[in-house]
């Protein structure tokens, strides 16, 4: 409670859901904690009374049928706790005005304090059980990768080889996905994000994988790239430009680095060869409760990384369609085979992207993912 006293407030409320699992172990749909002069209490509703009590052991449970926040808010107002902070990054306009119409008039005034992150920041340092549940989801993603190589096949179509990676997932413990499957082929493998449609693999080309699961409510998250049949030879320097970025990059990766030193280090590999502006995303983010955490990776970023850390690191290269001139021949120079461009049809477009998932070590760093193979593998 010293971040939030800092913040010029007595108490502080939690409604966001990880939040309130990580402070709690609660880990129902409906919950909020508020915290007062030591004491912690979470509400809920009567679907959760007895996972509330069994979940949140140590901590005062209340159970009552209106909104969790609700109920938070007036406990915290009957017992003086003003001014109260809240994180205004997880709470709507919404539900603040719902909130502050439980407060007493004439406590109302000035009794919400914004209060970024209050949670948040804890919970980039992993303990050694988050970083034990950690391992067990991304050693469950690697065996996905090897397993479900098999069923990438030019008569499948992508999201026939999302289904059956979510499948396996499921049967080796999985709780969930950690985000919506990515599986990319041909062409769309130039679309970041693509999800999976029912394109079919094509005949020859780039498919990325990106997926992650949840074990123990915690994420995996990592992208391998393949190739369906015999590749040019920009594919392969291109595939290898970003093998190189990743390894540089995670090189690079300590506790007392900036974030942006590391986001700089894949950055000048892909700057080397021409294909910077082909990497239109920042190079890694944080990992745990949620697929998205602290710290982020990027440029800008002036945080230090601390050892606990678990961070990916995944930089990619997503290029348009080039001209039949702009193909490399076999045995042109590495450097013109990357620096080729255009627009017209001649070969299609197509992207790569390497995802790892790390943990930050005072002298380095551990490759969570690294069961996994990064090797080409062309198919």
């Amino acid at each position: 409670m010293r971040a939030v006293e800092e913040a010029g407030a007595l108490a502080l409320l939690v409604t966001h859901g990880p939040d309130v699992r990580y402070l709690s172990g609660f880990t129902g749909s409906s919950g909020a904690i508020a915290l007062l002069g030591g004491r912690a209490t979470l509400f809920t509703d009567g679907r959760y009374a007895e996972q509330a009590r069994a979940e949140a052991a140590g901590l005062r449970v209340v159970i009552d049928k209106r909104p969790p926040e609700m109920q938070a808010v007036e406990w915290l107002a009957s017992l003086g706790g003003r001014p109260c902070a809240y994180d205004p990054g997880r709470t709507t306009v919404e539900s603040l005005e719902r909130m502050k119409k439980a407060v007493p008039g004439r406590l109302r005034r000035g009794f919400f304090v914004p209060m970024d992150g209050p949670v948040a920041g804890l919970r980039q340092i992993k303990d050694d059980e988050e970083v034990a549940r950690l391992r067990r989801a991304c050693a469950v993603g690697c065996g996905l990768f090897a397993s479900v190589l098999e069923y990438v096949t030019r008569s499948a179509t992508e999201t026939q080889v999302a289904a059956q990676l979510e499948f396996m997932a499921r049967l080796a413990g999985a709780e969930a996905m950690s985000f919506e499957t990515i599986v990319a082929s041909g062409e769309r493998s130039a679309l970041p994000h693509g999800r999976a449609t029912s394109a079919r693999l094509p005949e020859r080309g780039f498919v990325t994988l990106d997926f992650g699961v949840v074990v123990d409510g915690y994420c995996s998250d990592m992208t391998r790239t393949v190739h369906l049949g015999r590749a040019t030879e920009r594919e392969w320097e291109v595939y290898h430009s970003v093998l190189e970025a990743q390894q540089v990059a995670i090189a690079a990766v300590r506790a007392g680095v900036r974030c942006a030193d590391v986001d700089e280090a894949a950055r000048s590999v892909l700057r080397r060869v021409g294909l910077e502006k082909e990497f239109a995303h920042s190079t890694g983010h944080g990992v745990g409760l949620e697929i998205h955490e602290g710290p982020r990776i990027a440029a800008g970023q002036e945080q230090m990384l601390e050892a606990g850390m678990v961070i990916t690191i995944e930089p990619g290269a997503y290029l348009a369609g080039r001209p039949a001139s702009a193909v490399p021949e076999r045995g042109r120079s590495r450097q013109r085979c990357l620096r080729s461009n255009g627009d017209a049809a001649g070969e299609d477009g197509f992207g790569v992207r390497i995802e790892d998932m790390l943990l930050v070590t005072r002298s380095g760093c551990e490759v969570l993912t690294d069961a996994s193979p990064k090797d080409w593998i062309e198919l």
